[in-house]
């Protein structure tokens, strides 16, 4: 985080609406949300790399901006939990018709992003994660929705959310391969296409404007996701000297969107070296929206047992947003007395009033 810079803002907006609030079985979700309220997802894992269930909110310590703050809510959801009742935001939806329902999974929605490079050090390492990618299938949940998505000099829709085996097969082969990109799938849900901008993603010259694309297009769908990077670096434009300025705003508005699409990166290095340059950009996205980095070259598949420990659970931290002046907020969250590692999502910016919360 440290490392970023002062260019770079993260969100987690204070979302009012039913797309935000996280199904709380005790029936928050009926709610009506008057206050700002901060989500935030974390993942506790013991020594062992498995997560910690069943805290309550006695069990964590939450700061922002270095002073504490009591937990409204702790929701742990284990693999195969569906974040966000259905039922009960159908029930919120205006009967007029006004508003859309939001889209709501029935269980973990994950992304495969794949950033597609054939130099011999990086395809080498792409087909080695490609096939990690495949095995990866044979441990999710019949409730799980992949989709699969890769950039190389555009971002790419190779399969929308599906459960569909089959499907994701083929388009993680895809992703690798290129080529063009197949009409969006009917079948799919929730449906991702149906937020792509699709002129965007054909513009996109950078994976950091791919990943803020993406995210847009993510932020409509209810609920925390998980995005498993496979690539080898951000920040490619600017030579030596860095990234130009450009490339530095495409770089903040990418982790802003992350974070108010709840999205937590786990990065898995493709690079087929011990030692890369462009490394501690991909580890950077994984630790500012609260995921880890791994290199995958010599135990890529100790790398991908990690990851799918990690995501075999997580929290559903809400706080109400203590007052103070609006902008950017450290959140630091650990535990109280207990054993584990907390990773979370370092940062929330709030800009703008309640009552404009959408």
């Amino acid at each position: 985080m440290r490392r970023a810079g002062s260019f770079l803002l993260f969100a987690l907006a204070a979302r009012a609406a039913v797309a935000q609030v996280p199904a709380d079985r005790r029936g928050a979700v009926q709610e009506q949300a008057n206050v700002e309220r901060v989500i935030l997802d974390a993942h506790v894992m013991g020594s062992d790399g498995n997560p910690i269930p069943n805290l309550g909110p006695s069990d964590f310590l939450v700061t922002i901006d270095g002073k504490p703050v009591a937990l409204e809510s702790v929701d742990w959801l284990p693999a195969g939990t569906p974040e966000v009742d259905a039922a009960a935001v159908a029930a919120l939806a205006p009967a007029d018709g006004s508003a859309a329902t939001p889209e709501v999974a029935p269980g973990r929605l994950i992304v495969f992003f794949f950033q597609t490079e054939h130099e011999v050090s990086r395809l080498t390492g792409l087909l080695r994660m490609g096939l990690q990618a495949h095995r990866f299938l044979a441990t999710l949940q019949p409730t799980d929705r992949i989709a699969v998505v890769s950039f190389d000099s555009k971002l790419k829709l190779r399969q929308d959310f599906t459960d569909d085996r089959a499907k994701i097969d083929a388009a993680i082969d895809a992703a690798i391969r290129r080529g063009d990109p197949p009409a969006p799938d009917p079948d799919s849900h929730p449906a991702l296409a149906k937020h792509l901008d699709q002129a965007a993603a054909r513009n996109c010259a950078t994976p950091e404007r791919a990943l803020e694309v993406l995210a847009r297009a993510l932020v409509p769908i209810a609920g925390g996701k998980t995005l498993l990077y496979f690539g080898w670096g951000l920040g490619t434009v600017g030579g030596m000297s860095g990234p130009n300025a450009s490339e530095q705003k495409a770089w903040s508005e990418a982790m802003y969107r992350m974070s108010e699409a709840r999205t937590t990166i786990f990065t898995l290095d493709v690079t087929d070296a011990d030692y890369h340059s462009l490394e501690g950009s991909i580890q950077q996205i994984a630790e500012l929206t609260g995921g880890t980095y791994y290199k995958t070259h010599l135990f890529p598949d100790l790398a991908m047992n990690l990851v799918g420990k990690a995501i075999s659970g997580r929290y559903v931290l809400v706080l109400v947003k203590p007052p103070g002046p609006r902008g950017e907020h450290s959140v630091e969250i650990a535990l109280a007395g207990k054993k584990g590692r907390v990773i979370s999502r370092q940062y929330f910016v709030d800009t703008e009033p309640a009552s404009a919360a959408q």
